[in-house]
């Protein structure tokens, strides 16, 4: 954090050539011996400033330390005046610092070195000092109170470094202050009231620290104040209306706080206030009309708030503003005309609000880079010169009421990068409506009412990745130039009205991904081309009247994940070649005219648990593959040449032939089985006695104990004892003891004993709805999971009242409340976040490659990850989605937290590995970000391969990494790149992520 005025304030001061150092009169040599003696106790790379110091002998003419050591100055009696040892490379600290011989310090800097430990008290003895910057170093512990001693300092920074405790009152007493810099430390307590003393404060940074409490009242006494930054804290309470008083003051950050109440009118006369961010807090209330008072104000962030009522019109007088965001808040009513008058606008957000009307047209004539208005309740035509400057980015319009023609300034917006439509009653003839954008990435037009056929315009867009004309009435054919979007991964054409064949030019696009063309009216074959799209994962072209057969070159989809080909005319024999599509998962044949058998091929398709071969013309038994166990009639119906196994189909001959076998082989049978049947029954009435005489003998503490409907297994523990002690420590499952929620139930900590404290996941009801001995054995899989980066699950109560799991307990959390934190948060330095990552790899890769049957998580992400004391990273909630729905196979109608949930689920429906790879890119992200990477995962394929540097996306709480440390970071960087590849056959498994990351 800084500003232009700090910048140009430091760099005339660190600019000063130090080579060419004055030849004062020789300072005096006990204060040379002095810093020799410092110098000493130092570490000092050889090129440092300190190199130079060398011994001085008084019976030589050697150069004396004012002309022959750097970064010295001295004044006209000799005395050192200015000690300037900043970039130095210096390691040490200030224990042997001579305070008591250097009274004449006007200067002193040690900026950006690695200075450590306490700043002593002793700095009370610089009394000349002017300006003291020891920033960007290591120093700790609290800042000393006799700082407030140096009565005529102007500049004080001590940002960047890692002390703690309070700000002491006694820096109120240093009423000449002109500057102060505490930014990116872990201070913390309230702002103290002594503050409002420094009328001469221009500058004051505090952000990226702990600090609490309301925003002193003393605060309107800093009349002078020109700069504030006081973001990433933990202030709260209302902002004081005294603040009003600052009429010097242009920037004003007080962003992710915790303030409350309303945004005060006396802001407004802030006259000079040119930039204001409030966002993330918890202001309610209305946004003040003052604020068209501000004209010279060309930023207003106060998005992520509570606030409420509607757009004051008086933000129309803000002629400067360039940014106004008020996104994600309750805001209502229309959108003032009146920002018709803000000429110099750029980006406007009012997403995620409840305004409603219309869209006041003259925003259109402003030259706009971004315009969000999604989710809101908007209705009516888009303004007519929407991109009339040419230079609108991205355009989000998703989830309104609007309705209309897109209007024509939009045809020619060249610089449109991103547009979203989707969700709106839009009108109008596509091929008339839009035009050629060489920078187009992403398009939604889906869930609208354009007509028209498709134009072949759409393939000069050369950077597309993804069209999306779903749910509209388009008609005609797809044209053959579609085949030029080679660059295309997403192409969603379904519940349209398009005819005619599918062009064999799309086996061109070989990027595809997602190709849907599903409930359509195309005709013809399936062209053999499309089997050049190697990398596809999923294709629907259900519902339609295509014909022939299915392209033997089907098994040169080895990606696909997905596949529908149902409600068409497809005829003749299903290809061998389905079995060499390995990873599909969903299969969907149906209503076809398909005949013959069921290949042999079915065999290899061993990932497959939804398929559908209904209302075909098959024949012949149904084979006793893995892919049909447990199948139901449904998906046989409707073939009565089908026999077979299964409930509702007829028997085969060769079964009934095994039915109607004569007598004599029915007795030889008896007489064979009964008396096998009887030493069976034998052995186990001998087994039960030895197994109820030494229950009689042993500890009452049992694994497992199951009587009745209740069940209980719990690992080394007595499960109904256990169950009573819950219930007691959680004080019958008081909100007390809540420490989370989650999707399958409520988490609560339970110190059972002294120093025995667990975490009890109580399910919610809705929960209990499982195979019991399914989920027992389950259980008992789970509890044998054992590895240090996994949260160990003890075991299992069922109860007619409760059910829960009980969990190890860790200290510090989810990783997801640390970052929420600006607190917290610092705490996590970069090689914490890294072994934090590398700890999520280790503990995925021993769950996919090391546990049999492999554990897919199915629900990675920050919240899931919790730290023990040594900030140890351990994945919890393992196993739980597929506990909870054993009747369901990998299906995942509610296992994934939005935000996490790979791309392909969308069509598969099913978790693989792959998921569980791609979720971990996310969090592999968030973590070194500090945030959720939002839409930089969409922006990712269109990044160059050097934009994910800790300096561009690095989470600003922590100070730069070093050398070393930022080697590491960008190795995170990279490989959570290559896991959130919209491909998940590209994505590494989390076996080479693992080692990738352990090796370096």
């Amino acid at each position: 954090m800084s500003s232009s005025n700090f910048y140009l304030f430091s760099l005339a001061l660190l600019i000063i050539p130090l080579s060419v150092i004055p030849n004062f009169a020789c300072a005096s040599l006990e204060e040379a011996n002095a810093l020799l003696k410092w110098k000493a106790s130092l570490q000092i790379p050889n090129n440092s400033l300190v190199s130079s110091w060398l011994p001085i002998n008084s019976s030589t003419s050697a150069p004396s330390p004012c002309s022959s050591w750097l970064g010295i100055i001295c004044n006209a009696d000799g005395s050192i005046q200015t000690l300037n040892l900043t970039s130095s490379g210096i390691n040490g600290t200030l224990h042997q610092f001579p305070f008591s011989l250097l009274q004449n310090l006007t200067k002193f800097e040690l900026s950006v070195n690695n200075f450590f430990g306490p700043i002593p008290p002793e700095i009370q003895l610089l009394s000349k000092l002017v300006y003291l910057d020891f920033s960007a170093n290591k120093f700790s512990g609290a800042i000393p109170h006799r700082i407030g001693m140096l009565a005529s300092l102007e500049t004080l920074h001590l940002n960047e470094n890692n002390l703690s405790g309070s700000i002491p009152q006694e820096i109120g007493q240093l009423t000449s202050l002109y500057m102060l810099a505490l930014y990116d430390n872990s201070l913390e307590g309230e702002l103290p009231p002594s503050l409002g003393n420094l009328k001469n404060l221009a500058y004051l940074y505090l952000d990226n620290n702990k600090l609490s409490g309301p925003i002193p009242q003393e605060f309107g006494q800093l009349v002078n104040l020109v700069e504030v930054y006081i973001t990433h804290n933990s202030l709260h309470g209302p902002i004081p209306k005294e603040i009003g008083n600052l009429k010097k003051l242009t920037i004003l950050y007080l962003f992710q706080n915790h303030l409350n109440g309303s945004i005060p009118q006396e802001i407004g006369s802030m006259v000079s206030l040119e930039r204001l961010s409030l966002f993330s807090n918890n202001l309610s209330g209305s946004i003040p009309s003052s604020l068209g008072e501000l004209t010279s104000l060309n930023l207003l962030h106060l998005y992520k708030n509570q606030l409420s009522g509607h757009i004051p019109v008086e933000l129309g007088n803000l002629k400067s503003l360039t940014d106004l965001e008020v996104s994600e808040n309750n805001l209502s009513g229309p959108i003032p005309s009146s920002l018709e008058n803000l000429s110099n606008l750029q980006y406007l957000s009012i997403r995620d609000n409840k305004l409603s009307g219309n869209i006041p047209q003259g925003l259109g004539s402003l030259d706009l880079v971004e315009l969000e208005m999604d989710t809101n309740q908007l209705s009516g035509h888009l303004p007519k010169d929407l991109c009339h400057g040419g230079n609108l980015i991205n355009l989000s319009l998703h989830g309104n009421q609007l309705t209309g023609p897109i209007p024509k300034g939009l045809r020619n917006c060249r610089s449109l990068m991103r547009a979203f439509f989707d969700d709106n009653q839009f009108t109008g003839d596509i091929s008339k409506s839009f035009g050629v954008y060489p920078s187009l990435v992403y398009l939604d037009l889906s869930h609208n009412k354009f007509h028209g056929q498709l134009s072949e315009n759409w393939s000069k867009c050369k950077n597309l990745t993804a069209l999306r004309i779903a749910y509209n009435n388009i008609s005609g054919s797809i044209p053959p130039e579609f085949g030029n979007s080679t660059q295309l991964r997403r192409l969603d054409l379904t519940s349209n009205l398009i005819v005619g064949e599918i062009p064999k030019e799309i086996g061109k696009m070989k990027s595809m991904l997602y190709l849907s063309l599903a409930d359509n009216q195309l005709s013809g074959i399936i062209p053999n081309e499309l089997g050049s799209l190697r990398d596809l994962i999923a294709l629907d072209l259900s519902t339609n009247r295509l014909n022939g057969s299915i392209p033997r070159n089907i098994g040169d989809w080895t990606h696909m994940y997905y596949l529908n080909l149902s409600n068409n005319k497809i005829s003749e024999k299903i290809p061998s070649e389905i079995g060499k599509v390995s990873q599909l998962t969903t299969l969907d044949l149906s209503h076809n005219r398909l005949s013959g058998s069921i290949p042999d091929a079915f065999e290899k398709l061993l990932s497959v648990i939804d398929i559908d071969l209904s209302y075909n013309e098959l024949t012949g038994p149904v084979p006793p593959y893995a892919i049909f166990v447990n199948a139901s009639i449904q998906v046989f119906q409707g073939n009565p040449g089908l026999c077979g196994n299964v409930t509702g189909l007829k028997l085969c001959p060769s079964q009934n032939l095994m039915k109607k076998t004569d007598p004599l082989h029915q007795k030889l049978v008896i007489v064979i089985v009964l008396p096998l049947f009887g030493a069976l029954l034998l052995g186990l009435l001998m087994y039960g006695l030895i197994a109820y005489q030494r229950q009689k003998k042993i500890s009452p503490r049992q694994p497992l104990d199951e009587e009745g409907d209740d069940s209980f297994s719990i690992l080394s523990f007595d499960g109904r004892v256990v169950y009573d002690e819950v219930l007691k420590a959680t004080n019958d499952f008081d909100d007390t003891y809540c420490i989370g929620t989650g999707g399958y139930g409520v988490v609560y900590k339970a110190e059972l004993q002294p120093n025995n404290v667990v975490a009890v996941k109580k399910l919610h009801s809705s929960s209990g709805n499982v195979d019991r001995m399914g989920f027992l054995n389950e259980v008992r899989a789970l509890t044998n999971i054992r590895h240090r980066n996994i949260v160990k699950l003890y075991g299992y109560c069922s109860h007619a009242l409760h059910s829960f799991l009980i969990y190890e307990y860790l200290e510090k959390g989810s990783i997801g409340s640390i970052l929420s934190s600006d607190i917290l948060a610092k705490e996590l330095d970069w090689l914490k976040r890294i072994n934090i990552v590398k700890a999520v790899a280790n503990g995925l890769a021993y769950m996919h490659h090391d546990c049999s049957p492999a554990i897919i998580h199915r629900d990675i992400s920050i919240a899931n990850i919790l730290l023990d004391s040594e900030y140890e990273a351990h994945i919890s909630d393992f196993g739980t989605s597929k506990l909870l729905k054993l009747d369901s196979s990998n299906w995942t109608a509610v296992a994934g937290t939005y935000g996490y949930i790979a791309p392909e689920l969308a069509y598969t429906m099913v978790a693989t590995e792959k998921c569980d790879v791609y979720s971990f890119g996310v969090v592999a992200l968030e973590v070194i970000m500090g945030k959720h990477p939002g839409e930089l995962i969409t922006s990712l394929p269109t990044l160059a391969a050097d934009y994910l540097l800790p300096a561009n996306v690095g989470d600003p709480r922590l100070l730069p990494p070093s050398s070393i440390v930022e080697k590491q970071v960008k190795l995170v960087l990279s490989v959570s790149r290559a896991c959130l590849n919209s491909n998940p056959h590209t994505r590494p498994t989390m076996r080479q992520v693992s080692n990738l990351l352990m090796e370096n």
